[in-house]
C-alpha cells in the first residue's frame, strides 16, 4: 500500500497550471501546495489592511480548475493557502458550488496570547506592537479533518512538512510514538514542499536537467514505515536524482536535528538511493520526540524604506562611489536616517535608507540622489527613478509552550474533536552525531579550480539568517570537503560573511555540509537591504570561488 502525495505550489506566485498538471498527469491520492513562506504572512497582512483577502486567492483559482476532477477521482486536497484567514479561504472554496466537504484548521493565530517575544536568533525582546503572530501547527489537525470526511483541508500557519505528514497519519494511523515513521514523512514533506526545486529547478548542475522549461512538479510515494520514493509524472521535464533531492534536503535547514511539532527528524540519518529513472528512495530516517514548544512567526511594521541604485562605469570605480556618496549626503545628511546601508558591488552602488518617517525616507531622499546627476562622478546614471518610500515589516521568530496553543478543526462548518497528541515515553534510541571520514589523499596533486566543478550548493533564508548547504557526490570527495571547507575558509572565500557568526554542521550520510550564517539578512527578507535579500545566490557565489582541488576529482 502506498500513498501518492503530489505538490502543486512551492510559494505564493508559483505556476498556476501546476494543480491541473498534477491531477491530469498521472494517478495521485492527495494534492498539496505550500503558499506560506515567512515573507508571505507579512504580504497577506498588508492585503488584509487594505481590505483584501488574507488568504492566497491563487489557490481558489486553481480549485476552480481541478476540484471537480478531484471529487470524481477521490483525490484529497491539503493546503496552507488559508494564510491569515483559513475560514474565509474555505468559504471561497465552498462557493464554487461543487458539493465538496471543506475543512479548515485554526488556532495558529496567537496574537491574543501573552507571548514572551524573545527573538530566537538574537535574544532581543520585542517592544513593538505585533501585526501578526502565528504558531507553526503540526499534522494531527489535518489528519483529523481527513478522518472526518473532508475532501479539502485548508490551514493557516502549519509546518510545510505537515501537508505530507497529515495525510500519512490519516492513512496509516501513526500515533505520537511512531517517531521514525513520522520523521520519514517530515523528510518527504521537506523534499516536495518547494515544488520544482526537487525536480531539477535551481539545481547547481543544471546541464544535467532535461527540458527544464517544462519542469514537472514532484510527488512522493509514502509508505507505512515512513519511507518514500520521490518522483514526478512521466513525460514532464526536469530530473529526480540523488543530487536534486540532496539539494532540496539542504534548503533552509539548520542543525541536522530538524525540529517540528510532531517529531524531531534526524537529517543525519537519511539514506538516499537511485531506484530508477526519476525515482529516488528515502529511507532510514530516525525520529526523536518533539520539543515542548512551538515556533511562532511574529511580524511587526518597522517603518519605511527606499533604495536608489547607481551604475558606475570605466576607471577608478571606488573613488567614483565615494564622490557619489559625498554628493548625496551633502543634500540629505546620512545621520538623519534611522538606518543606512551602502552596498558597492561594482558596477552597482545601492543606497538604502530606513526610517519611521515616510517623508524623510521617501522623495526627500530619492530626489536628492537624482539632483546630484549633473554634479557627480563621470558617467553618472541611475537604475531607479525617484519614488516614495515603501512600508516594511520585520519577521521576529519566537517560541510558545505547545500546551498554550489549541488547534481547532471545522469540517463543513462543524467542529470536530482532536485526538490526544500526548506523547508516550518511548525508549528512544540515543543517536550519536556522525563523524566525517578522514581524507587520506594528503599530498595528492591539486589544481586551482572553482569549487563548483566538484560541489553543488543551495542557499536560502531563515529569518535574518541564511543557510548554505554544500554537497559532493562521493564519500571520498566528502572527506576532502569536510577537511577543506572550514568556517574560516568559507569566510575567506565569501568576505561578506566577515564578522558574522557562522555555524557548520556535518551530514556525511548526504556527503554534505550545512552552514548557518547568523544575521546576514538583518531583520529578515522584508527588511534586508541586500540585493539578494533571500540569499538565494549565496551558494552559487561560493561555487565560483577558487580552491586547490585534487585533480582526480576533476576527472
Amino acid at each position: 500500500m502506498v500513498l501518492r502525495i503530489a505538490n502543486c505550489s512551492g510559494f505564493y506566485g508559483d505556476r498556476l497550471s501546476a494543480a491541473r498538471e498534477m491531477v491530469e498527469g498521472g494517478p495521485i491520492d492527495v494534492l498539496t501546495g505550500d503558499w506560506l513562506a515567512e515573507l508571505t504572512m507579512l504580504i497577506l497582512a498588508g492585503h488584509r489592511l487594505k481590505g483584501r483577502p488574507g488568504y492566497a486567492v491563487t489557490f481558489v483559482r486553481q480549485m476552480e480548475e481541478v476540484l471537480g476532477t478531484c471529487l470524481e477521482r477521490g483525490i484529497k486536497i491539503v493546503s496552507n493557502a488559508g494564510g491569515l484567514d483559513p475560514e474565509g479561504c474555505a468559504a471561497a472554496i465552498e462557493k464554487l458550488g461543487l458539493s465538496a466537504t471543506v475543512a479548515h484548521v485554526t488556532g495558529d493565530d496567537v496574537t491574543g496570547h501573552d507571548l514572551d517575544l524573545v527573538n530566537l536568533d538574537t535574544g532581543e525582546r520585542l517592544a513593538e506592537p505585533v501585526l501578526t503572530a502565528n504558531a507553526y501547527l503540526g499534522a494531527r489537525p489535518i489528519a483529523a479533518a481527513l478522518a472526518a470526511g473532508a475532501d479539502v483541508v485548508v490551514t493557516g500557519r502549519v509546518t510545510d512538512a505537515a501537508l505530507v505528514t497529515g495525510p500519512g497519519i490519516w492513512r496509516y494511523g501513526w500515533g505520537p510514538g511512531d517517531l521514525d515513521a513520522l520523521a520519514g514523512s517530515v523528510v518527504a514533506g521537506h523534499v516536495i514542499e518547494c515544488g520544482c526545486q526537487a525536480t531539477g529547478g535551481n539545481y547547481s548542475f543544471f546541464r544535467e536537467v532535461p527540458d527544464l522549461a517544462h519542469c514537472g512538479f514532484p510527488l512522493v510515494e509514502l509508505h507505512e514505515d515512513g519511507s518514500s520514493v520521490v518522483t514526478k509524472h512521466p513525460g514532464t521535464g526536469g530530473l529526480v536524482s540523488v543530487g536534486t533531492v540532496t539539494a532540496q534536503l539542504l534548503y533552509e535547514i539548520g542543525s541536522p536535528r530538524y525540529l517540528g511539532p510532531d517529531v524531531v527528524a534526524r537529517f543525519d540519518t537519511i539514506e538516499l538511493s537511485q531506484e530508477g529513472p526519476d525515482r529516488v528512495r528515502i529511507s532510514g530516517v530516525k525520529g526523536e520526540p518533539p520539543p515542548g514548544t512551538l515556533k511562532v512567526a511574529v511580524n511587526y511594521l518597522a517603518g519605511y524604506r527606499n533604495t536608489m541604485t547607481l551604475m558606475l562605469a570605466g576607471l577608478d570605480l571606488e573613488e567614483k562611489a565615494g564622490i557619489a556618496q559625498e554628493a548625496i549626503w551633502a543634500r540629505v545628511p546620512r545621520e538623519s536616517f534611522e538606518s543606512v546601508d551602502v552596498s558597492f558591488d561594482p558596477p552597482l552602488l545601492r543606497i538604502t535608507v530606513m526610517d519611521r518617517d515616510a517623508r524623510r525616507a521617501g522623495r526627500a531622499f530619492s530626489s536628492a540622489v537624482v539632483e546630484t546627476g549633473l554634479a557627480s562622478y563621470p558617467g553618472f546614471y541611475g537604475l531607479t527613478p525617484p519614488g516614495d518610500a515603501s512600508p516594511y515589516g520585520v519577521y521576529w521568530p519566537t517560541l510558545i509552550p505547545a500546551a498554550d496553543v489549541r488547534p481547532r478543526v471545522f469540517v463543513g462548518g462543524e467542529e470536530v474533536a482532536l485526538p490526544s497528541s500526548e506523547q508516550p515515553d518511548p525508549a528512544v534510541e540515543v543517536l550519536v552525531d556522525p563523524v566525517a571520514p578522514r581524507w587520506d589523499g594528503t599530498g595528492a596533486p591539486t589544481v586551482p579550480a572553482p569549487l563548483g566543478r566538484v560541489a553543488g550548493a543551495r542557499s536560502g533564508d531563515k529569518g535574518g539568517n541564511a543557510n548554505l548547504g554544500v554537497w559532493v557526490r562521493t564519500p571520498e570527495e566528502y572527506g576532502w570537503l569536510a577537511r577543506t571547507l572550514t568556517v574560516e575558509r568559507l569566510v575567506k572565500l565569501l568576505p561578506s560573511l566577515e564578522g558574522l557568526m557562522v555555524e557548520r554542521f556535518e551530514l556525511p550520510n548526504l556527503n554534505a555540509l550545512n552552514f548557518v550564517v547568523h544575521g546576514l539578512l538583518g531583520r529578515g527578507v522584508a527588511a534586508s537591504p541586500r540585493l539578494d535579500p533571500q540569499a538565494k545566490a549565496l551558494g552559487e557565489e561560493l561555487r565560483a570561488r577558487l580552491l586547490e582541488v585534487p585533480e582526480t576529482f576533476l576527472r
